[in-house]
């Protein structure tokens, strides 16, 4: 199946054509010319919509590399022949670099991805940016990181002293999260996300059929969508949760679940 019935056949259109046929391409390179070929980093739901397209095309030798092990934004790296999933990261084209700052400015996410934007850098190019109280450990792209190094300087109003780091000296901040014990009827997306949101149960209707909310990162505009276990359910605005646990029936015939709200 060529590039284009495989995109019409995923219904990608858009934005969204133009990057997984990009994908398609890296993928392409690394089997037709047996050399690793990596991809710019992709957001969640990109990374899902790329395995869909992956396993539609038959392309399964890959890894996808994010600099550490719970990265949610990541590239992915094709492999030839001759390299070995365990070996990909050694053909990683993935820098770490740390932007260390004085305490008193409290610079956010925020501020770092505003000032990259601000020196021309696409948000492509730049992985999972780790916010601490005096530095901030960025994941980049090997094309940009030599200049990053040698003219980043400033973030808001403060300044900045960038320099490489080893991935295993990363700081990755501890995920925040909630643990919420609810009864539901039923499984039904629309039920689930109603105690995840903490809203009322049309409204979460409406919010999943207005095509806000996604499931395990791809959109999702169905209410009666069944969940199960280890689903996770996001939606803009509103954050994400986990459904962690699904226990039994109460006497009133509600399910008991257990949800990870991420905050």
């Amino acid at each position: 199946m060529d590039k284009g019935a495989l995109l019409d056949r995923l219904g990608a259109a858009g934005e969204e054509r133009l990057i997984l046929a990009k994908i398609l391409d890296r993928a392409e390179q690394a089997r037709n010319r047996s050399i690793p070929a990596a991809t710019d980093f992709l957001s969640p739901a990109q990374l899902a919509r790329a395995g869909d397209l992956l396993r539609l095309a038959g392309f399964m030798d890959y890894a996808a590399l994010g600099g550490y092990e719970t990265a949610e934004r990541r590239l992915l790296l094709f492999l030839p022949d001759w390299l070995e999933a365990e070996e990909a990261e050694s053909q990683s084209p993935i820098r770490c670099l740390r932007a260390a700052f004085r305490e008193e400015y409290r610079l956010t996410h925020r501020d770092f991805l505003g000032s990259l934007m601000g020196m021309g850098i696409v948000r492509e190019k730049v992985g999972d940016i780790l916010v601490g109280p005096d530095s901030a450990d960025l994941i980049v792209l090997d094309t940009v990181a030599d200049f990053l190094l040698q003219s980043w300087d400033s973030a808001g109003r403060a300044k900045l002293t960038v320099s490489a780091i080893e991935a295993e000296n990363l700081h990755i901040p501890a995920v925040s999260c909630q643990e919420v014990r609810a009864t539901v009827s039923s499984l039904r997306l629309d039920a689930v996300a109603s105690s995840g949101f903490r809203m009322a149960r049309g409204k979460a209707a409406a919010l999943i059929e207005s095509g806000k909310v996604q499931v395990n990162w791809r959109e999702c505009v169905k209410p009666d969508k069944l969940l199960a276990a280890g689903d996770t359910v996001s939606a803009r605005g509103f954050g994400k949760f986990e459904l962690a646990q699904v226990g039994g029936v109460t006497k009133k015939g509600r399910t008991s679940i257990v949800l990870k709200v991420y905050v």
